[in-house]
Order: structure tokens, then C-alpha cells, then sequence
């Protein structure tokens, strides 16, 4: 598991690999927090099953948070979201080198605004396939 950017394009859409091409790989979290929640464990377990059969394949985790917080605070906050997917993924069989984390806080949302239905679809974790 490494913590910034080793040069990993992502995969997305059509270019999926298709054994997971149907899976979540937006993974949401509450406000200020950074424990997976229970409704991604199904994914996140059929994403690490996948990982472990090819072992050639690697993920970017991208870990993001809303725009309440410090500049600071929310890149250490989208980058804990990560790592705990990260850890999930291992756990289930991922190989630590398959996995990438970086942090982007609260510098792409997904959503523009400034209300509780923006900032939820904001605080995130996007999983994408490393084109290698």
C-alpha cells in the first residue's frame, strides 16, 4: 500500500475488467469518518477475490472527503478513508502491492454545492483499476 501517485492509470466504465465490471466501486462514508461501512462489504469482498486470482492487477484507491475542514485535515481524512479500504481489500486476499492510496481531500468533488446531499456524495472512496 503506497500513499501518493506511482504513475497507475485507472481503468473505468466499459474498460472494467469483467469480472468486476458490475461491482460498486464508489464506496461512501459518513461525515468524518473512515470506517467502511456494511453495505460495501459484499463489493469490496468480490473486489479482493478478484484481485487475489490476478495477481498482475492493481487498484488506486482515491480517497475523498467534502469541503467542510481544513485543506490539511481532509487530506489526512480521504486518505484514512482509503486506507481502510485498502485494509478491507486485504484482508480478503488482496496482495498489500496491488493496492495504491492517494488523497485528493476535498480538491475533486464529485458533486458541486454546499448541502448535506452534495457533501454525502462527496465523501467517498473511488476504486479504479490500474491500467498496467
Amino acid at each position: 500500500m503506497t500513499s501518493g501517485s506511482a504513475g497507475m492509470g485507472g481503468l473505468s466504465g466499459s474498460d472494467l475488467p469483467a469480472e468486476v465490471a458490475n461491482l460498486q466501486t464508489v464506496f461512501y462514508f459518513d461525515f468524518d469518518q473512515s470506517t467502511v461501512k456494511g453495505e460495501s462489504f459484499a463489493d469490496l469482498e468480490a473486489h479482493a477475490r478478484y484481485l487475489s486470482s490476478n495477481p498482475q492487477a492493481g487498484v488506486r484507491l482515491e480517497g475523498h472527503a467534502d469541503e467542510r475542514g481544513t485543506r490539511e485535515y481532509n487530506i489526512a481524512l480521504g486518505e484514512r478513508r482509503g486506507n481502510a479500504v485498502a485494509r478491507f481489500l486485504m484482508v480478503n486476499g488482496a496482495n498489500a502491492g496491488q493496492v495504491e492510496v492517494i488523497s485528493y481531500g476535498e480538491e475533486k468533488p464529485a458533486v458541486m454545492g454546499h448541502g448535506s446531499d452534495s457533501w454525502a456524495q462527496n465523501r467517498r472512496v473511488e476504486l479504479k483499476y490500474a491500467g498496467r
